[in-house]
């Protein structure tokens, strides 16, 4: 399975294709666009959540709903379009980049002066086109009742040491939930801690938490690096713009700890087969899924747009001028958990066709049968 998408920030469209995805699996729109609207909603978004109505639209792919094996190609229009392919636009040239941002470094390394065609592709708002290909990966993955949810750890230095037991408790607490937190005593102080960083003219960053549970055991490898889950994993979220840090299970905890208190013991029943009460490893042992929840958090830096700019250098005159003031959000921690969601369902889409094989839903639940019966 692989897939590409194209379009900017304020393009006509964003544009997602996906290739190797098996016949016989039904995609529902409205699943989709459930998953779009998620991506827009949490206390300290932008104004552009405002403007933009995200809908997919699936253009090929697809007979009756039900795909038929060949490329699933799909556009989500931009109802904010300020650039066109084929005629000028009205927009002045942006000449001082934003510290934190990739304005320079994408600047020095294209040779180019007007920051614009740098920001557009740059921009978070490619993350729709992930999103879609994500929504239908989770709805391969449902037919194996693998199911996704995420959850907010921390916003800024206000943080939650709530931890759930399954996808069920994380979708059920979080459903009414502002900043989809589990621990609402904690969900009140970040969202007085965001209001602040509003007043000020700043921003904020944070931690999110994402589970998979009912992954088999036996996704992925160590035969090869790049065939490891939690590489995979990994490679998959560190692409997301703003992520600066992952952890899978303890993550840097492992660091702090001996292994005779960290370490999983393994046990054994009739009833549940090999089986550990402990999930520190975050369901990933030597690249491979051992059957537990996958449990990755994910570390996201503040906003690189601030209200209140930061000093930076004119590309031009090379002279100190403050960063622009571009309209963004104060705190995009929600979106990140819908996002980071959706990338691991590619992952375990990916490696899941791979074990399972990728032709037809028909045969891939028969080898996934057949497997879980070896166990």
């Amino acid at each position: 399975m692989r897939f590409l998408t194209g379009g900017e920030s304020h393009s006509k469209a964003i544009v997602a294709i996906l290739e190797g995805f098996p016949k016989g699996v039904r995609i529902d729109e409205r699943v989709i666009n459930r998953e779009l609207e998620r991506r827009q909603q949490g206390f300290g978004r932008g104004k552009r959540m405002q403007i933009e109505k995200d809908r997919v639209e699936i253009i090929s792919g697809l007979r009756n709903k039900v795909t038929l094996g060949s490329p699933i190609c799909m556009v989500v229009e931009n109802r904010d379009q300020k650039i066109y392919p084929q005629k000028k636009d009205e927009l002045l040239p942006i000449r001082v980049p934003r510290p934190g941002h990739g304005d320079l470094a994408g600047s020095l390394k294209y040779g180019e002066k007007d920051i614009t065609n740098i920001l557009e592709r740059a921009s978070a708002r490619t993350t729709v086109a992930w999103v879609c290909i994500g929504s239908i990966c989770k709805q391969l993955l449902s037919q194996f009742n693998i199911k996704i949810a995420s959850f907010v750890v921390s916003v800024g230095k206000i943080s939650s040491s709530k931890r759930p037991k399954s996808v069920e408790e994380i979708i059920k607490k979080t459903k009414i939930s502002l900043l989809n937190c589990i621990d609402r005593g904690a969900e009140k102080a970040m969202v007085k801690e965001i209001r602040k960083a509003e007043r000020a003219g700043d921003t904020l960053g944070g931690v999110v938490e994402i589970w998979a549970q009912g992954v088999p055991p036996g996704l992925g490898s160590f035969m090869h690096l790049d065939r490891r889950l939690d590489a995979k994993i990994a490679f998959y979220l560190m692409g997301l713009p703003g992520v600066k840090g992952i952890e899978i299970g303890l993550g840097f905890e492992y660091a702090r700890k001996r292994g005779s208190s960290s370490h999983d013991v393994i046990s054994y029943s009739s009833l549940k087969g090999f089986y550990r009460k402990t999930n520190n490893c975050g369901g990933i042992e030597a690249g491979i899924s051992n059957g537990q929840p996958i449990v990755v958090r994910v570390a996201m830096k503040p906003i690189s747009t601030l209200r209140k700019p930061l000093d930076s250098v004119n590309l031009l005159t090379k002279k100190r001028e403050k960063a622009p003031v571009i309209r963004s959000d104060i705190c995009a921690i929600v979106p990140l958990g819908v996002i980071g969601e959706n990338m691991l369902a590619i992952a375990l889409g990916e490696l899941f066709l791979e074990k399972f094989g990728n032709d037809s839903l028909r045969e891939i639940k028969k080898n996934y049968r057949n497997y879980l019966k070896t166990l």
